[in-house]
């Protein structure tokens, strides 16, 4: 029997997540802020609090999809600093490019590219960002291989996503909401596929620790993770040597 899109690491799953993600780019953030009450404008500002970034930072975010998490960056860097944006699905990046257009935040930079092969040269980034990317990626240690390649030495990375909660009863609720409502609400205001395929790609997920493991193999060092919002999501931080 074939296995589910959401349980795959390869390239089936690879065109999936890219032309879903194509198909969905019109009401993508309109289904977020509905789907996560609002709380991913939060969760993104805690990362960037989290990073304690200088005014010339150089920043790479990866997997932005529309952007808010770059524009969130860009508007705490200011003009000193500079935010490459990447992603691999052109609709995506090109409704981020608009939203930062509009609202004047030209230092930053959009680039078309996919985050398992970044045309990037090695140590030019003060601090690598990833906003709820890591679990669609086929080849997780590959990008985080990836990340510590184009960070400078004590650079910082922080990924951002999305996690069952570990303790009872916020799991049994989390799981009745995103197995059973969220799919039924996705159904009406989007792509039926989609808004299946992002809770079954939470349950296959990683753990937090197995993510962190990842991390230390990788090659970085002071590596922690930390719950928000009752380990709805969970950010992993750690520093190139």
């Amino acid at each position: 029997m074939e296995q589910p899109v959401w349980a795959r690491q390869d390239s089936t799953r690879r065109r999936y997540v890219r032309e879903m993600f194509s198909r969905i780019a019109p009401r993508y953030d309109l289904l977020n802020s509905i789907l996560s009450f609002q709380l991913h404008h939060y969760w993104r500002r805690r990362v960037v609090q989290l990073l304690r970034l200088a005014p010339s930072a150089h920043v790479l975010d990866l997997c932005t999809g529309t952007g808010d998490l770059a524009i969130e960056i860009a508007r705490h860097l200011g003009p000193a600093g500079e935010v490459v944006a990447l992603d691999f699905c052109e609709p995506m990046l090109r409704l981020g490019r608009e939203k930062a257009y509009r609202r004047g935040l030209n230092h930053t930079v959009w680039l078309h590219a996919d985050a398992l092969h970044l045309p990037l040269a090695e140590a030019q980034f003060d601090a690598v960002t990833m906003a709820f990317g890591l679990r669609n990626l086929v080849d997780k240690r590959g990008a985080l291989r990836e990340i510590y390649r184009v960070l400078k030495p004590g650079g910082k990375v922080a990924i951002l996503e999305l996690t069952r909660p570990q303790r009872l009863p916020m799991r049994w609720l989390y799981d009745l909401y995103a197995l059973h409502i969220l799919p039924r609400i996705g159904k009406r205001l989007s792509q039926a596929d989609a808004y299946l395929y992002l809770p079954m790609s939470i349950q296959h997920y990683e753990e937090r620790a197995t993510i962190a493991e990842y991390m230390q193999q990788a090659g970085f060092a002071n590596v922690w993770y930390r719950d928000l919002t009752f380990g709805v999501v969970c950010v992993h931080t750690g520093v190139k040597p």
